[in-house]
């Protein structure tokens, strides 16, 4: 009897050990090192936004400001768990915080999405997204 309860202790410890592992490496995630590479300019900041299927277009995962040298801006993202992201950026020259339109509907500033899609009117998640499985990525968005 002792020699079963002995065993099972042991499975389920090992079984616990296996998920906190796992649990853990969720935790870690993965990096994600997107740049924007051809703003017309070096005024103001390149705002990126962090989306899933679910919030595309709304309230982003995760958000980052940086400024621009010689036409590039970088951001990472750090410990992003897997799944399907899209990201959207957008050169904010006058840095009110907030993308600036025509009367028309149409941008006055720059943006860009994940995978460069050239799509007419507003970016879609299906053609932004990307994967994230187990290695760290690195993403050049165009405008």
């Amino acid at each position: 009897m002792q020699h079963l309860i002995l065993t099972l202790v042991l499975v389920f410890s090992s079984i616990a050990l296996s998920f906190a592992q796992e649990n853990n490496n969720n935790l870690e995630g993965t990096t994600i090192k997107v740049s924007a590479v051809n703003s017309l300019n070096d005024k103001g900041t390149i705002k990126f936004a962090f989306y899933t299927k679910e919030n595309f277009r709304m309230k982003p995962l995760f958000a980052k400001s940086t400024t621009i040298k010689n036409g590039k801006s970088t951001v990472t993202f750090n410990n992003v768990p897997k799944g399907e992201y899209a990201i959207i950026c957008y050169h904010d020259e006058n840095n009110n915080g907030r993308m600036d339109f025509f009367e028309n509907g149409m941008p006055k500033e720059s943006y860009g999405t994940s995978n460069n899609p050239m799509n007419f009117g507003p970016p879609t998640f299906e053609s932004s997204k990307f994967k994230v499985i187990d290695k760290n990525l690195s993403l050049e968005i165009k405008f």
